[in-house]
């Protein structure tokens, strides 16, 4: 008699078979190529690009969503790095041979997407600043979300997390700034 998973069990298992089927796309070298300069730009460059150029651009009303976008990375950095410290949930390459690392980790830890919060707390803040950059920052934040299981980096779970903590920072440091 077989015992019938639990229902976090059956989260663990969709889970790891969405990471396989994500992972897969890294075998084609122009989606492996896309993604890792996804991932990159995402890490970081692409966000300072945009807080140094929006007041080029938009003049003295882009400080205080340059100001916010600083505040909710610090607050996600913090977030993210106790998470990581806390749960230290091994990447997924780590721990299943099937699944292969398409570019370099930025540390050890899976748990949550810091790339994703980050992406998702950014975006929705700039946004809500010049609505005019959802078309771009909206499916840029998408793609750095799907780079990281693409990559093998991330669990989906871990890049859903991500997102939903992305999306807590965003409506904090709008709420209080």
């Amino acid at each position: 008699m077989l015992k019938a998973f639990s229902p976090l069990r059956q989260i663990e298992v969709l889970d790891l078979a969405l990471c396989i089927r994500f992972n897969r796309f890294s075998r084609f070298r122009i989606l492996r190529d896309s993604f890792g300069i996804i991932s990159r730009l995402g890490n970081g460059v692409f966000w300072y690009v945009l807080m140094a150029t929006l007041p080029l651009v938009q003049g003295s009303a882009a400080w205080p969503v340059v100001g916010r976008m600083a505040i909710a990375g610090a607050l996600g950095l913090a977030i993210y790095k106790w998470l990581k410290h806390k749960t230290s949930r091994p990447r997924p390459y780590q721990v299943y041979a099937v699944i292969t690392a398409a570019a370099p980790a930025l540390d050890r830890f899976s748990f949550p997407s810091g790339h994703t919060l980050h992406a998702v707390s950014f975006s929705l803040i700039a946004v809500a600043g010049f609505p005019q950059l959802a078309p771009l920052l909206y499916p840029f934040a998408l793609l750095v979300g799907l780079s990281r299981p693409v990559l093998g980096l991330h669990y989906p779970s871990d890049v859903l997390a991500g997102a939903l903590i992305g999306a807590a920072v965003a409506q904090l440091v709008l709420a209080c700034c």
